[in-house]
């Protein structure tokens, strides 16, 4: 099964909280720190929620 790396490369300031709530749930903390998640379809929901704030690649 693949797996995404994802990269927070927008603060979350100015967000909403339930777009700041995915991004802690997501494992990210500061702009520049990346997480890899399973290729499932929760994490690509939680994805889309915050793509504008984020970076994602398939590893």
């Amino acid at each position: 099964m693949a797996n995404l790396k994802i990269t927070l490369v927008k603060s979350i300031n100015g967000a909403r909280k339930n777009q700041i709530a995915t991004v802690k749930a997501l494992g990210l903390k500061k702009i520049g720190s990346s997480v890899e998640q399973a290729d499932n379809p929760q994490i690509r929901g939680m994805v889309k929620v915050v793509n504008h704030l984020v970076k994602v690649e398939e590893v």
